[in-house]
């Protein structure tokens, strides 16, 4: 038996997504076994990132600044924005390297069994950033299941007004799938196949 502190210890990581409990009590005692190498930069890394976390007030990005690293990055190209559903879509695609664009993180998706509405999500500041001008295309980057296609249909009638070309990934996409749980050759080939929303 452990004691209470290393049990909450265990609990606390099991309810992270992908471990469960074996998984986190084999990384806990991995953390104890290398207290000095692997667990106090553990702890100082996320008291670090506990201090600074903030939501970037330009395209709502995690990170420690604000406005976030892609955001102040002037190598990005401003005229090409990438509308993703959640944070970790962001960072799927920016990982891969392939676009050279910003970002917009809407929030979540439409769902009427889940109640979120477009009020709900942050399309209005989408509509705001694409109003002031500057953006020639919008790649409306949803993940591929009936709420995400949804999504992009409510946001392509909302942008069809303002003189933008509107993309979205290609359908090379597993149905069901999402764009975290994805690898660069598969987020390549969407990225490349984009094509106008009809």
């Amino acid at each position: 038996m452990a004691s209470p502190e290393i049990e909450a210890l265990t609990q606390a990581l099991a309810r992270l997504p992908g471990l469960g409990p074996r998984s986190a009590r084999r990384a806990v005692l991995h953390l104890l076994k290398k207290r000095e190498t692997a667990m106090a930069p553990l702890l100082r890394a996320l008291e670090k990132v506990n201090e600074r976390l903030s939501v970037c007030g330009v395209c709502g990005n995690v990170d420690t600044t604000d406005p976030c690293t892609i955001c102040r990055d002037p190598r990005r190209d401003a005229r090409l924005l990438c509308v993703v559903e959640e944070v970790s879509d962001l960072w799927a695609l920016d990982r891969s390297r392939l676009f050279p664009g910003s970002f917009h993180v809407l929030g979540g998706r439409l769902s009427a069994l889940e109640g979120i509405r477009p009020e709900d999500l942050s399309i209005d500041k989408l509509i705001n950033r694409v109003a002031k001008g500057g953006i020639d295309e919008i790649v409306l980057a949803m993940n591929a299941t009936l709420e995400g296609q949804t999504t992009a249909h409510y946001l392509a009638e909302r942008l069809e007004s303002y003189p933008v070309r509107i993309t979205q990934l290609a359908h090379g996409l597993p149905v069901g799938g999402e764009l975290d749980y994805l690898d660069e050759g598969t987020l390549a080939q969407a990225l490349r196949a984009r094509r106008p929303v009809a």
